[in-house]
């Protein structure tokens, strides 16, 4: 028999052996991860004559990717070879979409671009924003063929499996955004996986708008700045290469999540860098450069138990 003592040694091992269960569980089923969407400005001649060239801002952007430690993330604009430098100046990172003007190569791309060490690919594919879903063409009245990239992820290490869409919605067409964002919803109330949901992209569309109400108030996404627990934000998203900025909380790139998120952090990263030039007098003169026309959005995601 068992004294007094013993007994009482006995039932604290198992308590202890119970808390340490209950933590580990508790543990297991919460993930942390950090995500973005960014708007990486198409490649062209234009912005290389004015000092705003792809060349000159790569290898700047992919160091605020690295040094903010982007795990996954949305993009819009970027032409394929402008994928490959990014991805070469991103070591452990891949990528997933199609040019939006044959469903192959050519044209701008939402790409998504994730951490292989931290995600494993599922499945993957891509929509048009248009009445014909399945291949390249104009949506109403845009002014741009637009596409949607989505693809479905695994937390590695873990059961915790989600579906994410990045998008870039028309900057002309009223009537394609506010459809876009319609059939958005649609496409995530009837997607076949019936997985946690992610959406990120350039809407075009501020705060305000009925298309983005549209979805924070769907019941289904969540505007990641809305629920955030911590925010920093001071400028508009869209900056047209000017580091001053162009005005106070304009957001247009946006990230939604349904309810199997959290957000602990929230912030737009207005990071800038520099040139030197010497001006008439022969002074040294600093000029201040944004790596893109839109400042990148990052969240630090929590999860909920996947119970699927």
């Amino acid at each position: 028999l068992c004294t007094a003592k013993q007994i009482q040694y006995i039932m604290k091992q198992k308590l202890t052996i119970l808390l340490f269960a209950l933590f580990a569980v508790t543990f297991a089923s919460a993930h942390k991860f950090v995500l973005a969407t960014y708007n990486i400005r198409l490649q062209n001649d234009g912005d290389a004559n004015s000092g705003d060239g792809w060349q000159q801002r790569c290898p700047y952007l992919t160091k605020l990717i690295r040094f903010h430690g982007f795990e996954i993330f949305g993009t819009q604009e970027g032409f394929l070879n402008q994928l490959e430098d990014m991805k070469a100046q991103l070591p452990g990172y891949e990528y997933i979409g199609v040019g939006r003007d044959d469903g192959k190569k050519k044209g701008e791309h939402s790409a998504i671009f994730y951490d292989t060490n931290k995600f494993e690919l599922i499945e993957s594919g891509n929509f048009w924003l248009s009445p014909t879903p399945d291949r390249p063409g104009l949506g109403w009245d845009a002014a741009c063929v637009r596409i949607c990239t989505w693809g479905v992820f695994k937390i590695k290490g873990t059961k915790f499996k989600f579906v994410y869409y990045n998008l870039h919605m028309d900057h002309i067409g009223v009537t394609a955004r506010a459809e876009s964002a319609k059939m958005i919803m649609n496409r995530i109330k009837k997607d076949k996986h019936k997985l946690p949901a992610i959406l990120s992209g350039d809407f075009n569309i501020n705060q305000d708008n009925d298309g983005f109400k549209l979805i924070d108030n769907s019941g289904i996404l969540n505007d990641a700045y809305r629920i955030a627990k911590f925010r920093y934000l001071n400028m508009s998203t869209f900056n047209s290469f000017r580091p001053e900025g162009l005005g106070m909380d304009e957001r247009i790139d946006h990230i939604f999540l349904t309810n199997n998120f959290t957000v602990e952090k929230y912030g737009e990263l207005t990071d800038v860098y520099r040139t030197e030039s010497v001006d008439a007098n022969g002074k040294k003169v600093a000029h201040a450069h944004t790596p893109s026309d839109h400042y990148p959005i990052m969240i630090v995601v929590n999860t909920k138990k996947n119970k699927k």
